[in-house]
């Protein structure tokens, strides 16, 4: 995690420097960076489950884990995105927040599933 807080810091670093008009860019680019290490991590999961090794539904405690990465990560997008929301009014931030809510949503259906 330590190298998402890296691109993380980088990023509003970024944006104080180049300013507002830069912020969807950044965003962009920063999640792709997360997007790049979930599908890694995911990877890796997949692979110990493959080999016979505990996988993302392996236990309580991994299950726990995943959520609570995911948290993280969707609060760590919040700020920027509530930002770039704020600009286009109260309701670019409702729809920023409705979009969150929606994501987390479908990730919490998507354990219950798979854990069935």
């Amino acid at each position: 995690m330590t190298e998402l807080k890296k691109e993380l810091a980088a990023t509003l670093e970024a944006r104080r420097e180049l300013g507002p008009e830069y912020d969807a860019a950044l965003v962009e680019s920063f999640v792709d960076k997360v997007d790049t290490q979930v599908r890694r991590r995911l990877a890796e999961e997949r692979l110990l489950q493959a080999r016979g090794g505990p996988g993302p539904g392996g236990s309580a405690a991994s299950a726990f884990g995943e959520r609570f990465g995911f948290a993280i990560v969707t609060l760590v997008l919040a700020v920027p995105l509530s930002a770039i929301g704020i600009t286009q009014g109260i309701g670019g931030l409702v729809a920023t927040w409705a979009g969150i809510v929606g994501v987390n949503l479908a990730h919490t259906g998507r354990l219950r599933r798979s854990r069935s």
